[in-house]
């Protein structure tokens, strides 16, 4: 039984860094993926090179843009994963979370997060990625 599969580019994200949609919807499903997003400015340059502070919130703010332009929020965030490029951001990372998380989920329930350190991003430099699992309807 083939599935229904929509793949979405909502207008006002930065440009897909690579042969990739920025979410897919299945139809008849409940779940959206939205692919790994990067520190990405609107005209598709790195945002914050070897800034881990001003990549992490161009990352959410691109998460953010995306979650709306298929109709959800963070709150409709099933799962994230996160990869970091070093070890050594990991406490910093887990800062920046704790200090923007309780603005974006306002009844402190997190969703999962599966954190992996990888050897690089698609350029030398991103210092990290996240994706998402996200809700629908």
């Amino acid at each position: 039984m083939p599935s229904q599969i929509d793949y979405l580019n909502p207008s006002n994200a930065p440009p897909a860094q690579g042969l990739y949609s920025h979410a897919t919807r299945v139809s008849g499903g409940s779940l959206l993926f939205v692919a790994g997003q990067l520190a990405v400015g609107t005209n598709g340059d790195v945002v914050g090179k070897g800034d881990f502070e001003a990549q992490f919130h161009q990352v959410f703010k691109n998460l953010a843009v995306v979650l709306q332009g298929i109709g959800g929020d963070f709150r409709s965030v099933v799962k994230f994963t996160t990869y970091l490029v070093h070890s050594q951001d990991i406490d910093r990372f887990m800062a920046l979370r704790a200090a923007l998380f309780p603005g974006l989920f306002p009844n402190r329930l997190y969703p999962p997060n599966t954190l992996l350190i990888v050897d690089r991003l698609v350029k030398e430099d991103f210092l990290l990625e996240v994706e998402a699992v996200v809700g629908s309807g």
